[in-house]
């Protein structure tokens, strides 16, 4: 039966060129290697190399193994390192900032489900309205960063998680509440309502109202979804939020949900440091995020 340290005696032999260095380099005795190459050759049958010839000479059988050792400690290598990073990705850190303020609703259930498999990895939050996330994961502040917002860097992966499309949100006694469709002038007289962000960053912004050099008459802000809901339902101003965050409201007629021109898409990203990409947990983190939002989420395609 060929061993492994069999295999290894003969990758040393070949690189040192002598049964003496041969001996020195695996820390063992002239008499225990000459033991062991000799048990070799006996369970084979067969002269492995030549005696008496520096360097070594092997005979044909030797080559075979030396052949196969080239193939199967590469091999070895690998599945080393991949098991090393098994256990490694057990016991991960999850330090997260979300830019999409209303992700919460979907992601708090993806998160408990994801601890149910992964339960040593750590998972944090930082709030995204006073910096900016994209920086601080590349320097490692962070670890995952739930975005609409691409921002090339060669150092950042950025992992589709779905499609959904932005909504304008009015009060049922708004005049807007009539229009089939919104254009970006219809918000030329309106108060605009908005998480605490840099308005450049919201996706109305950038991809609605700046594209056609319209700005609304007024902002406010409010800190989280319900709140805004709460202010566009009672009549002081409209917001644009996404589709999922909005359909049970406009369900039960507390609000009236409008598309935006033709309808304003955004695909949502999960951001990591791409060297990280290949970390199982991350994956798992994906695959878990993707299947509770297409469970749970009204209105959204598949990325």
């Amino acid at each position: 039966m060929i061993e492994i340290k069999h295999l290894k005696t003969l990758t040393v032999l070949r690189d040192t060129g002598s049964l003496t260095a041969t001996a020195t380099t695996l820390c063992l005795t002239q008499s225990a290697l000459s033991h062991q190459l000799k048990d070799l050759e006996q369970r084979l049958g067969s002269q492995l190399f030549l005696r008496k010839t520096r360097p070594v000479k092997f005979t044909a059988e030797g080559d075979i193994l030396l052949r196969l050792a080239d193939d199967l400690f590469p091999r070895l290598a690998q599945a080393e390192h991949e098991l090393a990073s098994l256990k490694e990705d057990t016991n991960g850190r999850l330090h997260m900032a979300i830019e999409c303020h209303s992700c919460f609703q979907w992601l708090m259930p993806a998160l408990k489900e994801y601890q149910t498999h992964w339960p040593n990895v750590t998972l944090d939050f930082s709030s995204g309205f006073g910096f900016e996330p994209l920086p601080a994961l590349s320097a490692g502040e962070l670890d995952l960063v739930i975005t609409s917002d691409i921002q090339t860097r060669s150092e950042i992966h950025f992992e589709p998680l779905f499609d959904f499309e932005m909504r304008l949100i009015v009060s049922p006694q708004s005049p807007l509440a009539s229009k089939d469709v919104i254009t970006p002038e219809d918000l030329a007289h309106e108060t605009m309502l908005s998480y605490p962000v840099q308005r450049s960053r919201l996706d109305v912004v950038k991809h609605f109202m700046q594209p056609a050099g319209v700005e609304p008459a007024n902002w406010k802000q409010a800190d989280n979804t319900l709140m805004l809901i709460q202010m566009v339902s009672a009549g002081l101003g409209v917001a644009a939020l996404p589709n999922w965050a909005v359909y049970d409201f406009a369900r039960q007629g507390l609000i009236i949900s409008k598309p935006l021109g033709d309808g304003l898409w955004r695909r949502l990203f999960a951001a990591i440091r791409a060297q990280e990409r290949e970390r199982h947990y991350l994956s798992a983190f994906f695959a878990t995020a993707k299947q509770q939002c297409q469970t749970h989420l009204e209105g959204i395609k598949a990325a």
